[in-house]
């Protein structure tokens, strides 16, 4: 198992109080950092660096192929919506995930953004994801995670 700490345009105090009390085994970075920015934090903390790319079109693409010049790894994400109190990511909105099929990228990759049990097997066969960020989708309310929406969410994906 992996420790994965998010963060959203962290400083570097921030982020030097709290990897000095847990040990991280990656930092996730899911804010506007850009590439200097992720490795002034790789420098800084010698610690592995997933960078969160917000989708909403194919525009937006260009960041991952920028960001794999520093990061270790790629998330792709939903382009969190406009109002005001969406959140930089976890609003459980999914993207055009052809925008990725067939495509190939320089770092290892996941794909997060509205998956749930419904949909997740088409979005591995559709993007050929081989890695999958859940969150809202496996929860029945705001925070809590139902065990049998993980058990099918699981099931969706198993053998694929």
């Amino acid at each position: 198992m992996r420790t994965v700490g998010l963060f959203v345009d962290p400083e570097n105090d921030f982020l030097e109080h709290v990897v000095s009390q847990v040990p991280f085994d990656l930092i996730q970075l899911h804010g506007k950092e850009t590439p200097r920015r992720i490795a002034e934090v790789k420098a800084a903390f010698n610690i592995p660096v997933m960078k969160a790319i917000k989708v909403g079109g194919s525009e937006d693409l260009a960041a991952a192929l920028e960001a794999a010049e520093v990061a270790d790894r790629l998330l792709f994400d939903a382009k969190p919506p406009a109002k005001v109190s969406a959140l930089p990511g976890g609003n459980g909105i999914a993207f055009d995930w052809t925008l990725l099929a067939g495509r190939s990228w320089p770092k290892p990759w996941m794909l997060s953004g509205g998956l749930k049990p419904e949909n997740a097997a088409e979005a591995v066969r559709t993007t050929g994801a081989t890695a999958l960020d859940v969150s809202s989708g496996v929860e029945d309310r705001p925070g809590h995670k139902d065990p049998e929406l993980i058990r099918r969410f699981l099931n969706s994906v198993a053998g694929l």
